[in-house]
Formats: structure tokens, sequence, C-alpha cells
């Protein structure tokens, strides 16, 4: 019988992961300073890509939720195209990292989730036209 247990970030990572599985970068915005707008954070999601298609995350459908808070931190949850996906212990951090050097981000916390599962109907029309998946 197939286990019930979720898998989690940490299932994927080593040893030296944080305890609660989350992948994290950048520090508290000093007081004061202007906060990110959502289009800056989503131009750096699109600059991590997987490595085995060349289609940006953020357009594979792959970010679930993204949340900017008002002090500049920014709540990533995402997924992959398969849990045996070869980086999926390192995507997260590359993710996190990416965002964190967003002028007017402070921290980032980046949660990898699996449900509801990825499917190519997450893609957008620009993602399926350049994998001739449209």
């Amino acid at each position: 019988m197939m286990s019930q247990h979720a898998s989690t970030i940490r299932d994927f990572m080593p040893f030296s992961a944080p305890s609660d599985g989350k992948a994290r970068a950048g520090a508290p915005l000093a007081e004061g300073t202007l906060v990110a707008r959502r289009e800056a954070v989503i131009e750096a999601l699109k600059t991590v890509h997987d490595p085995e298609i060349p289609v940006n995350i953020y357009d594979l459908g792959l970010i679930y939720e993204l949340a900017l808070e008002t002090d500049g931190k920014v709540r990533i949850g995402m997924t992959l195209t398969a849990p045996a996906c070869p980086v999926a212990g390192e995507m997260p951090q590359w993710v996190a990292d990416a965002v964190a050097e967003v002028d007017g981000v402070g921290e980032v916390e980046v949660s990898l989730v699996w449900d509801p599962p990825w499917s190519p109907e997450r893609m957008s029309d620009d993602a399926k036209m350049l994998l001739d998946w449209a």
C-alpha cells in the first residue's frame, strides 16, 4: 500500500537543511524602504529555469502562491514537474535567492508543495508554444 506521507522539500534536501524544510534568503528591510512590486518579483522568478526544460518556472506554472507582505517579506509556494526532479533539493533555494536580489524584497521563504500535482495545463501559452505543446 502506498504511504500517505506528503513529501516536503526536507525530503529532498541535504541533512543540513532547515528542520521545517523551507528555503530562505534575504534579510528584513530597513524601515521606510519602498517595497518591491509584484511584477518585479515575477520577473525574478522568470530568471529561474528547470535545467531539463528550456522554460522558466513561472511560465511552466510551478509557482502556486506568491504573497508579498507590506514589510517586504515574500512567501512562495511552488511545485516541481515531478517529485523525482533531480534538482528538487536545490531549486527552491534558487528561487529564494533570485527573489531576494530584487530591490524592495526583504526575507523570502519558499515552500515546496505537491497538491495539486503539476500538469502541463498550468503552463502559460508562451511556454506551450515554446515547447510545441500548443
